[in-house]
């Protein structure tokens, strides 16, 4: 899928995935689950709400756990 496709939700979300994967990276893991910053990490929780921002198209609706 080239960029030019993608909507600006999806365009985040991309970027959000690439930031996220250089942390994982850097943090010599791959998965979050093995990082001893799970539950502060800014970069995952950016991601997560990327993700929801672009299957909702930013318009909400909860997605509380």
């Amino acid at each position: 899928m080239s960029e030019t496709s993608l909507d600006e939700w999806q365009i985040i979300l991309v970027q959000k995935k690439v930031a996220l994967e250089e942390c994982q990276e850097n943090h010599k893991v791959n998965s979050c689950l093995k990082c001893e910053k799970l539950l502060d990490c800014v970069i995952r929780d950016s991601y997560i709400k990327a993700v929801y921002d672009s299957m909702s198209k930013g318009k909400g609706g909860g997605f509380e756990f």
